[in-house]
């Protein structure tokens, strides 16, 4: 099993204080990385890195809004300093706003592209300059199924994640010849926080049940195993590929 061994490695997770972000934390914590949580919110980062030592896992933190190219370059410069050269990257800060499109608002629409495809660029950049010379480094960005799959109310959203998945692309491209292995990760519906208002909905879980080959939503925890993966020695000459994880979502019709 050394080919999915992490120990030592940085990994540095964005968008980490909850769910899907913290859980991927916590499942390369335990595959052996030394985890960077981020978040903007220094005490909800602490308090969940405080979760996580308690567990046994080597954890730093570091508190900055990756949508901030400058403070991106800053944070990274330091964690390289402080922690150790970052080994991997989990772009995974993202957010959702949900309204018809023909009403959505410009701020919402540019605050969806910041986060969701803005800090993917500023992150992935700031830590692919200092993995090219050391000819080492993976990198996961979240994706979604609705790079793939539309549905009424977040056409914008869409938009980001099916950015995200190109841009993957488009780095693999770039960076695979420096021995970096650039993917992406696809989540379809899965019980987080950031999905409480369909969880709670009876009339979309049903449509969701029904809709989804497995028949469920997805639990956060469900995603470590592909994370250990691409982290990994395992996927070395794995490059520019979206692995879904979604329950049969995007092979249903």
């Amino acid at each position: 099993m050394r080919l999915f061994d992490l120990t030592d490695q940085v990994a540095l997770v964005t968008g980490s204080s909850q769910g899907i972000g913290f859980a991927l934390a916590k499942g390369l914590a335990a595959a052996g990385a030394h985890i960077v949580l981020n978040g903007r919110d220094a005490n909800r980062i602490e308090a969940a890195a405080e979760m996580l030592r308690g567990q046994g896992a080597k954890i730093a933190v570091s508190a900055f809004d990756v949508t901030d190219p400058q403070a991106a370059e800053l944070a990274v410069d330091a964690i390289e300093h402080d922690v150790g050269p970052i080994r991997i990257l989990v772009n995974n800060a993202g957010i959702q706003h949900r309204a018809p499109l023909h009403e959505f608002p410009d701020d919402k629409w540019h605050g969806l592209l910041r986060t969701n495809l803005d800090s993917v660029f500023y992150m992935s950049r700031a830590v692919a300059i200092r993995m090219i010379p050391r000819k080492a480094g993976k990198i996961i960005n979240i994706a979604s199924v609705n790079a793939e799959l539309g549905r009424p109310g977040i056409a914008p959203y869409t938009a980001t994640k099916g950015a995200v998945k190109q841009l993957t692309r488009g780095m693999a491209c770039d960076w695979a010849r420096y021995n970096l292995q650039v993917n992406a990760i696809g989540p379809g519906y899965f019980n987080t926080e950031m999905t409480q208002s369909l969880v709670r909905d009876p009339d979309f879980t049903a449509w969701l049940e029904k809709r989804t080959p497995a028949g469920r939503w997805g639990d956060a925890s469900e995603l470590v195993g592909v994370a250990v993966f691409l982290a990994s020695d395992a996927s070395s000459f794995v490059n520019g590929q979206i692995i879904y994880v979604d329950g049969g979502m995007t092979a249903s019709v």
